[in-house]
């Protein structure tokens, strides 16, 4: 059973930084494609990136484009999510999810229902 174990987050002022961390179990970041989504209090799950690791692929939701990357450490088993430039409207909670998908495939899904194995969050929040 593969488990996904979320940390990094915390409380940050806009315009700071936090970098996420997602520890798998098993070779998990290597062989599928992984990635992130948050669910904002009273809001839905909304996708934020997504790595294809030996595709070489990343996708990002354009409301974080140019300010979060996501990236990989397969020594490790370890997704990261680094985000700088945080904003209020970032403010929620942060899941790691794994695709059904090969990470040799280039398709970096962006739906919820392509990830069948979810951490249990991490907490941000962004103070104005």
């Amino acid at each position: 059973q593969v488990q996904l174990v979320e940390s990094g987050g915390g409380l940050v002022q806009a315009g700071g930084s936090l970098r996420l961390s997602c520890a798998a179990s098993g070779r998990t970041f290597e062989n599928y494609v992984m990635g992130w989504f948050r669910q904002a209090p009273g809001k839905e799950r909304e996708f934020v990136a997504s790595i294809s690791w030996s595709a070489g692929n990343t996708y990002y939701a354009d409301s974080v484009k140019g300010r979060f990357t996501i990236s990989g450490d397969n020594a490790k088993n370890t997704l990261y999510l680094q985000m700088n430039n945080l904003k209020p409207e970032d403010t929620a909670i942060y899941y790691c999810a794994r695709s059904y998908y090969s990470s040799s495939r280039t398709y970096t899904p962006p739906h919820e229902y392509e990830y069948p194995t979810w951490g249990q969050g991490t907490q941000v929040t962004v103070s104005a």
